[in-house]
This record gives C-alpha cells, structure tokens and sequence, in this order.
C-alpha cells in the first residue's frame, strides 16, 4: 500500500505488533528484536521502535508470515528472503 495515503498510528501499529510472533525493527545498521510469543515488551517500548518522528508507523513495513519487519536493513532483508 502506499505510504504517503494511508498513515497508521499507533493504535495500528500495536495491532500490528500484537498480530505478529516476532519483530524486527532496522534503523540504519542498528537492529532490535523482539519475541512477541516468548517475551513481549511494554507496547511503549514496542512504539518507540515502529513509529518515525510523524507518530506514524515507519516505512518500509512487511508482514512476512507471522514476523512483522519494520524498516530498511539489506543484512535483515538478506537473511530474512534468503
């Protein structure tokens, strides 16, 4: 979907995150992860993560099964459609 007509908040990017088993957010190099069946983080934690300076989710966002992959790392991206 494009970005730049639909916009999605906080209240859905925790629908988002609460949907998927496992996240991994990129910014630039630095990656974080997060096990939503084992160990779910504070849904705070969780959008400080998902959401850009906007207060909307970032982009790129790809629900790949049930992993949630949110922004741009070519590493993540190789290992995760390898």
């Amino acid at each position: 979907m494009d970005s730049g007509k639909l916009k999605y908040g906080g209240d859905e990017a925790l629908k988002l995150a609460r949907a998927a088993s496992r996240i991994v957010v990129s910014r630039g190099e630095k990656v974080v992860r997060f096990d939503m069946a084992g160990a779910p983080p504070a849904d705070d934690d969780i959008l400080q993560h998902m959401l850009g300076p906007t207060g909307n989710l970032r982009a790129p966002t790809i629900v790949r099964g049930k992993t949630l992959l949110v922004g741009f790392n070519a590493g993540v991206y190789g290992e995760e459609f390898a």
